[in-house]
C-alpha cells in the first residue's frame, strides 16, 4: 500500500510536536541547572569529596587508575571557593534565563522568539568559547541540540507570524 505524500499541514503538525519536545526536554534541564547551582551555593567541598570517594569507591576497587573516578576526585579535591561560586552564580542565571524563555515559547508569545534565538546563540557563542579550553565532546553535543532548537525557533516564529493574520 502506497503511502500518499504529506500534507504540509501534517508536516508542520510534526515539526511542531518536536519544537515542543525540544522546549519541555530544555526546561527540565534548565530546572536541573537550577537546583544544581542552588546546591553548589549550600553543598560544602567535603560533603562533594564525600560522595564522590563513595560513588568510586568500587571503581578504585576494581582499578584503582580508572580515568573517570580519577577525574572526578581530582576535580572535587581542586575545586576553589571561587570556582564553586562562579558555578553556582552560571547555573543559576542559565537556568533562570533559559526558564523564562521556554516558558514565554510556550506560551506562543511572539517577541519571545527573537530573544530566545539571540539568548540561545549567546549561550552557543559561550559554549564554542569554553569549548577551546575543555575540548569537551558534552559541550559539542549540547550546541549541535542548542542550533537545532534555534532552527525549530525560527521556523516556528515565522508560521506563527505567517499564520496570525
Amino acid at each position: 500500500m502506497d503511502v500518499p505524500d504529506s500534507k504540509p499541514w501534517v508536516q508542520e503538525k510534526y515539526i511542531h510536536l518536536v519544537f515542543d519536545i525540544s522546549l519541555w526536554l530544555k526546561g527540565v534541564f534548565a530546572l536541573s541547572e537550577i537546583v544544581a547551582g542552588v546546591a553548589a551555593y549550600f553543598v560544602s567541598q567535603q560533603f562533594l569529596l564525600g560522595v564522590v570517594q563513595w560513588v568510586t569507591a568500587d571503581e578504585f576497587a576494581e582499578d584503582p587508575h580508572d580515568a573517570i573516578a580519577n577525574f572526578l576526585l581530582h576535580s572535587v579535591q581542586n575545586l576553589s571557593i571561587g570556582a564553586q561560586n562562579f558555578a553556582a552564580i552560571y547555573l543559576l542565571g542559565h537556568g533562570i534565563i533559559k526558564l523564562w524563555l521556554i516558558v514565554g515559547l510556550l506560551r506562543k508569545k511572539l517577541w519571545y522568539y527573537p530573544v530566545a534565538m539571540v539568548v540561545f546563540g549567546l549561550f552557543i557563542a559561550y559554549q564554542l568559547y569554553r569549548y577551546t579550553f575543555t575540548h569537551s565532546p558534552l559541550l559539542l553535543f549540547i550546541t549541535v541540540l542548542d542550533l537545532i532548537v534555534i532552527g525549530l525557533t525560527w521556523h516556528e516564529y515565522r508560521y506563527l507570524r505567517r499564520t496570525s493574520h
